[in-house]
């Protein structure tokens, strides 16, 4: 004769063993997620500075340009890179600022202050940017870039500019109230200066 089956009150329910394995991935999954957290926050790198720590010398400042062509058609003149080391600079602040504005573009610069008195290596760029990059791959885009060294004075002011889309192109760095160039200019053949469609 079949015994019946006793109904089972437990149905719906986990046993305690089930309910322990339970709240313990819980709270392993609450401990990676704030680890994750916490490294995220910890780990992020800190924007490049030109001072060395405790820095108590004299600065200067060093400012980009830009040459406005049209609502979507802008020359930079920038530093892209101090002593080696990449940093803000206008064009690539100017891309972040507008975007998903689609053909328009309101160019923005950058200044930062450098270290004075001391011999300085800079990578300088001039480069044609426009708002979205369809525009770029069909229209030319111009650039020069080179490393120069001077060494900046206290309290000058100084400014990344050049010329794109003529005969020659160029990149320099000058003082901002003389126009008196320092360092050198980087000059190529303006046509040399033309980007190919995969270097664009």
């Amino acid at each position: 004769m079949l015994k019946p089956i006793e109904p089972d009150c437990h149905i719906g329910q986990l046993d305690p063993n089930q309910e322990s394995t339970a709240s313990n991935m819980k709270q392993l999954a609450t401990i990676l997620a704030i680890s994750a957290a916490t490294c995220l926050s910890g780990c992020a790198t800190k924007p490049f500075s030109p001072f060395p720590e405790n820095y108590a010398g004299t600065s200067a400042t060093l400012s980009d340009s830009f040459n406005i062509r049209g609502i979507s058609e802008v020359e930079f003149f920038y530093a892209e890179q101090y002593e080696g080391n990449s940093w803000e600079n206008a064009r690539f602040k100017s891309l972040a600022v507008n975007h998903g504005r689609g053909i328009y573009m309101s160019p923005v610069t950058v200044s930062r202050g450098i270290p004075a008195s001391k011999p300085t290596k800079l990578l300088i760029v001039a480069r044609t940017q426009y708002a979205a990059p369809i525009l770029d791959l069909t229209n030319a885009v111009y650039q020069v870039k080179g490393t120069i060294e001077f060494t900046p004075e206290t309290g000058k002011q100084y400014v990344v500019t050049g010329q794109l889309g003529g005969p020659r192109a160029a990149v320099w760095v000058e003082e901002k109230d003389t126009h008196q160039v320092v360092g050198q200019k980087i000059e190529v053949d303006g046509e040399a200066a033309k980007l190919g469609f995969f270097d664009k």
